[in-house]
């Protein structure tokens, strides 16, 4: 699976912004006033978004190289999308802060 610091690295110059919001997204400490993204953090967060978008399909199954890909991409249009929205949140930091049901 891709990785966020790969993601970066390989592209555009749109990506690459995408990418720095998304970290910014995932701050160490608010209280310090010299909050650093924390991109441990962000790249566990890519990697569940990408998970989440693969849905049932498993690695181990066949053709599922292509469908990693897929997931791996419709996680860089979801970063790509969310880059223009004010303020957004991180999917995953929600969904981990929703109540349980």
């Amino acid at each position: 699976m891709i990785s966020l610091h790969d993601v970066f690295k390989e592209g555009t110059e749109a990506v690459k912004a995408a990418v720095l919001a998304f970290g910014a997204r995932h701050l160490n400490d608010l209280r310090s006033g010299h909050a650093e993204p924390n991109w441990k953090h962000a790249e566990k967060h890519f990697t569940y978004l990408i998970e989440g978008i693969m849905g049932a399909a498993a690695p181990q199954q066949p053709g599922a190289a292509a469908t990693v890909r897929r997931a791996e991409n419709e996680a860089i249009d979801l970063l790509l999308a969310l880059h223009g929205v004010r303020d957004y949140r991180c999917p995953i930091c929600v969904k981990q802060q929703r109540p349980p049901l």
